[in-house]
């Protein structure tokens, strides 16, 4: 694993935020985990990103040295937190949001919040808000048995940010429209576990993908070929690329 930047922890209303931040020049990158995710999760593509600009990862309630969560996680509380934190680290808005995962749906939020503060954003196979229902409308019956039994192993936290992404949906639907920014969607093009998944749920999926493009009129899609659900491990440099188009659409627009 390459060697990333010492952590650091800030207290924002006397909850830990562990956090690292690298390099210089603004806007600062910031790299929003998927649910679960660690700071680690951006190891692949860390430095390539610390030479463009100022970069900033973080954990999230309950990861790593971060504090539990003692509320919901709902969007709301998320975006705030993640504000709050680069203010309290020094770290000066315009910020270009790249979201993984569920990290989508922060970004997506925390753009339709604070539009102002916002240069861009990197959709990273990242959820759409449309995935919840179609992943509810196209589950199969074989899905369904594997995720309850998931969260029966291993629990369903009430305050974490799962239990809470349906409304976390439900307040990007009742937000700002997105701003008219830059954004590039990195989908991968080997969904995971496609051989389980009903192929209507996979052109579901694409569609949503494909949506989150057009969010802006400076929108654009890249596939990732190579790639399930993480291109930053499988196919970095993608994501490094994206990272620099936008810096470099906002620079010339």
């Amino acid at each position: 694993m390459k060697s990333l930047p010492k952590k650091k922890t800030i207290s924002i209303d006397g909850k830990t935020v562990e956090y690292i931040t690298s390099g210089t020049g603004s806007p600062v990158v910031v790299l929003v985990n998927g649910a679960g995710g660690p700071i680690e999760g951006w190891f692949r593509v860390f430095s390539g990103l610390e030479k463009l600009s100022t970069i900033f990862a973080y954990n999230r309630a309950g990861i790593g040295k971060s504090s539990k969560p003692t509320e919901p996680q709902t969007g709301s509380v998320l975006v705030e937190t993640l504000r709050a934190s680069l203010l309290n680290a020094g770290l000066k808005p315009p910020y270009v949001l790249v979201g993984h995962s569920l990290g989508g749906l922060i970004a997506n939020l925390f753009a339709r919040t604070y539009p102002d503060t916002v240069a861009g954003v990197v959709f990273l196979d990242a959820t759409a808000p449309e995935d919840l229902a179609s992943m509810a409308a196209y589950e199969s019956s074989l899905q369904r048995f594997l995720r309850r039994l998931l969260e029966r192993v291993s629990g369903k936290d009430p305050l974490g940010e799962v239990a809470h992404d349906h409304y976390t949906v439900s307040l990007i639907e009742r937000a700002p429209a997105f701003p008219n920014i830059p954004v590039v969607v990195v989908s991968g093009g080997k969904p995971a576990m496609s051989w389980l998944t009903p192929a209507a749920a996979l052109v579901a999926r694409a569609e949503n993908q494909r949506r989150l493009a057009q969010l802006s009129p400076r929108g654009k899609h890249v596939v990732a070929s190579k790639s399930g659900h993480f291109p930053q491990f499988s196919q970095p440099e993608i994501v490094i690329e994206a990272v620099r188009s936008v810096l470099q659409s906002r620079e010339i627009s």
